[in-house]
């Protein structure tokens, strides 16, 4: 078998790009396949933190996302009556060497593919290229793709590594039998609309409590009309007998969920206003599947959401693709581009990963509300001093922090796990 490529990458998402710069940087000659027709940046928000943002960084390219992000000042706490419970400095103003991103997905992903294109060249990047399934032997992998049209084709690589998301083809190929999606419990609403900056223009607002009505927002574009409105993004999330469809453009409606935040009118945010003004509603489950017990096969991998779907309650899901990618290039440059380095990297970051997507089941940043309301039954309440100390709320978002690659001191100083950057 005589490669063309180095690297194989199956999907243009958030893992699939970075991992193409990490390897441009690298010297290893690379390119990605892409099932869609056209490439289209979709979504809503996402926060890309500290940790992810170094690796960015590293790759020359915050000063552009700095630009089309809001960058995140606080992370701040309430209950479902807009009480105060507990606030924390974020990115650069909680001490650490790079910022915290609040960004429109699809932000993310133009600047993403706009540095591959021009770094790798207009080629690239191809799209219309579904792949329906790979051979290997001890010399590479053959990649098989169809188009819309139903031609097909073969690529010829040294390595695969499929970072196709949460319906991954090469995972399928892997794990024929693997079961539905585990559901939490939770469904989800997503929308993003022009508002007036609210708290400190930079705050990511969690407030109420899942068994009621909980909710996520943040603004992720500042100043995008002559009135000074940002673009924000807000997440409903409610406790829910029925999965909904895992698809992550799924059209929501405002009621099945709305009533639960009708009177969500607060003196620092009239919340169901915000969300009556929304035009486009997404629904989603909180699901992720249980980890598998490898990633690598020979010469094939996964990356990102095909290796690890997490539920999104850390802000941490395309944070840690991101964080894959170094770590899979140093492997690379270690052992070269084989069945070795595949292994090693399927070793750190499987471990890692793991971490988070059960942290994100128990005990998300979002656990701070939890502890609150069942202290206080859902009810107002007097001073929060009476309810949970400051100490214990710290705590508990430190904890998360020290599984998920945060802990400030060590990711400052190079030695945070799981190859977080270059």
């Amino acid at each position: 078998m005589k490669n063309q490529l180095d690297v194989a990458i199956v999907g243009a998402g958030i893992g699939g790009l970075t991992l193409a710069l990490c390897l441009h940087e690298a010297g290893i000659k690379c390119r990605i396949f892409e099932a869609a027709e056209e490439i289209r940046p979709l979504g809503v928000g996402i926060n890309v933190l500290p940790h992810a943002v170094r690796v960015l960084d590293g790759l020359g390219l915050t000063n552009k996302l700095a630009a089309i992000a809001v960058t995140t000042k606080e992370s701040v706490f309430f209950n479902s009556h807009g009480q105060f419970i507990y606030s924390e400095p974020a990115g650069l103003l909680a001490g650490y060497k790079w910022p915290q991103f609040s960004i429109h997905r699809g932000d993310l992903q133009q600047v993403l593919l706009d540095a591959v294109r021009k770094r790798l060249g207009p080629d690239a990047v191809v799209a219309d290229q579904r792949c329906t399934g790979y051979s290997q032997d001890a010399e590479g992998v053959s990649v098989n793709f169809e188009n819309a049209q139903g031609a097909r084709s073969e690529v010829h690589a040294s390595v695969l590594v499929a970072c196709d998301g949460i319906h991954s083809a090469v995972r399928k190929k892997l794990y024929p039998e693997e079961g539905a999606p585990r559901y939490s419990g939770v469904n989800m609403w997503r929308g993003t609309v022009a508002w007036k900056p609210y708290l400190s223009g930079g705050s990511m607002v969690r407030a109420g409590w899942l068994s009621t009505g909980k909710m996520v927002i943040y603004p992720i574009r500042d100043a995008i009309d002559a009135q000074g409105n940002q673009l924000v993004n807000w997440v409903a999330e409610i406790e829910a007998p029925q999965s909904a469809r895992r698809d992550w453009n799924n059209r929501g409606r405002l009621e099945d969920f709305f009533p639960a935040f009708a009177d969500w009118s607060f003196d620092w945010l009239d919340v169901a206003a915000m969300i009556k003004a929304t035009d486009l509603i997404l629904e989603y489950p909180m699901v992720d599947q249980d980890p598998l017990p490898r990633w690598s096969f020979e010469r094939v991998t996964l990356l990102g959401d095909a290796a690890h779907p997490m539920v999104p309650r850390g802000s941490n899901g395309a944070g840690q693709a991101i964080l894959d990618a170094p770590c899979l290039v140093e492997q690379f440059k270690r052992f070269g581009i084989n069945e070795e380095a595949l292994t090693e990297y399927d070793a750190i970051r499987r471990k890692a990963t793991t971490e988070v997507v059960l942290m994100n089941r128990t005990a998300p940043p979002d656990a701070i509300l939890q502890a609150v309301y069942d202290r206080t039954g859902g009810k107002p309440f007097e001073h929060i001093d009476e309810v949970i100390s400051r100490e214990d709320l710290s705590e508990i978002s430190n904890r998360y922090k020290n599984v998920a690659g945060l802990n400030r001191e060590r990711l400052n100083n190079g030695k945070a796990g799981g190859c977080c950057g270059p």
